[in-house]
């Protein structure tokens, strides 16, 4: 081995060397098609330490080791460990009203589907409920929201729906009100989303590249906002032909404000401010049957 993949960076509590980084990078890469530049080596030993120690490990080529030996507990936990979850409450403001408006613009009386294909914590799939509970005047709403992320743990605190006060600072007071509780006692600084719009969003784990997913279409719109940018161009292709199957032909999807999808122009349009939508033929050829099979669908057998 090189003199300089041998070389440990000084100060750390475990042994952790630049053949770890890269192993630890391609071993992220397969799992959750996420690439780390070099520049990522602090990271990664900052998010995976405390693994080492809930293991009793020596060394992370140890802990490694543990994560390739087919142990999926710990695998999971590894994932878990390198997903970054940055999200906020109708972040993005711009792309919930461009949504409420497509949201008036489909048929009343046809159940409508979305996916939020990397939820996180469950704020960005809340924001989708809220904007359309605003948008039809109340809960009782022909809608689902399927939300999904590869991280087990911030899934549960998004099942929850429970957040520090901060959290919801920048809402509006009526919002506030209509969605949210807030704790008292020991829960004082804690708010918990109502069961109502709860009851709205399913969310199950879904590892993008994984060869099947769960869910189905077809989507009037998919929220895969800040995701991509973690992909390779290859991959970011793969996961984007793989969505188009599953909107409608008048389907919207959103990506985050520093993604592009020039790349796959052939499937996307741009519609403006990172909204696309199925590029011409494509949409054309999809058109009756999708919809017409959703029209004569009963509402709960789409909300499984």
């Amino acid at each position: 081995m090189p003199a300089a993949e041998a070389a440990q960076w000084p100060c750390r509590e475990f042994p952790y060397t630049e053949g770890d980084f890269r192993r630890a990078a391609e071993l992220i890469f397969r799992r959750a098609g996420i690439s780390l530049s070099s520049a990522k080596q602090d990271l990664v030993y900052s998010r995976l330490v405390r693994r080492l120690r809930e293991c009793r490990l020596g060394s992370f080529s140890e802990y490694l080791d543990l994560v390739e030996s087919g142990d999926a507990a710990e695998l999971q936990a590894f994932t878990n460990a390198l997903t970054t979850n940055l999200t906020a409450f109708f972040r993005e403001e711009h792309h919930f009203e461009i949504l409420v408006k497509h949201l008036q613009s489909l048929a009343r009386d046809v159940p409508i589907s979305i996916w939020c294909a990397a939820s996180s914590t469950g704020e960005e799939a809340y924001s989708i409920a809220m904007a359309a509970v605003e948008c039809f005047g109340g809960f009782k709403v022909p809608l689902r929201i399927v939300a999904s992320d590869i991280d087990t743990q911030v899934l549960e605190r998004a099942q929850a729906g429970v957040y520090t006060a901060d959290r919801i600072e920048r809402l509006s007071t009526e919002r506030v009100r209509r969605f949210f509780l807030r704790g008292t006692g020991s829960q004082q600084g804690m708010v918990r989303v109502r069961d109502e719009l709860r009851a709205l969003v399913r969310f199950e784990q879904l590892n993008l590249l994984s060869p099947d997913w769960a869910v189905k279409g077809p989507f009037d719109a998919i929220f895969c906002r800040n995701v991509l940018i973690y992909f390779d161009k290859a991959t970011q292709a793969t996961v984007l032909r793989r969505m188009a199957p599953l909107m409608h032909p008048h389907g919207l999807l959103f990506i985050g404000h520093s993604e592009s999808l020039f790349h796959v122009a052939e499937v996307f349009t741009l519609q403006g401010r990172t909204v696309y939508n199925l590029t011409g033929t494509r949409a054309t050829s999809a058109a009756s049957s999708r919809r017409s099979a959703l029209a004569v669908a009963p509402f709960g057998a789409l909300r499984g």
